[in-house]
């Protein structure tokens, strides 16, 4: 199946509802497949939290949900064959106006910055 690239969301998102997306990414770093496809144009992934409040740095956590994101769209990009840097937000207020974008800074021949 060819993709276009991959939606975010977080799980604040009103759509989400516990489906919607095709991964999720808990605040513990777990990586949640869901039953069922979502689109058959992109995949979808929800990040655990709400990003739609500002924050002066980002927990431990955090920090370790947005590098297994890294990880993850690489991982989908090399399977599914598109680039790694079609990400796209699933909508103007999702997934939220301070969703750190400047930490998906991917590149797999520079492993991630």
């Amino acid at each position: 199946m060819q993709y276009y690239g991959i939606i975010i969301h977080h799980s604040v998102c009103p759509s989400i509802n516990g489906k919607g997306y095709d991964f999720f990414i808990s605040r513990d770093g777990s990586i949640i497949p869901a039953s069922e496809q979502t689109d058959p144009l992109y995949i979808h992934i929800c990040v655990e939290g709400d990003f739609s409040e500002p924050r002066h740095s980002f927990t431990v956590e955090e920090r370790e949900q947005l590098f297994i994101l890294n990880k993850l769209i690489i991982r989908l990009a090399e399977t599914c064959r598109f680039q790694p840097d079609d990400i796209f937000p699933h909508s103007i207020s999702c997934p939220g106006a301070f969703f750190p974008w400047s930490q998906l800074v991917i590149s797999p021949d520079d492993r991630y910055h």
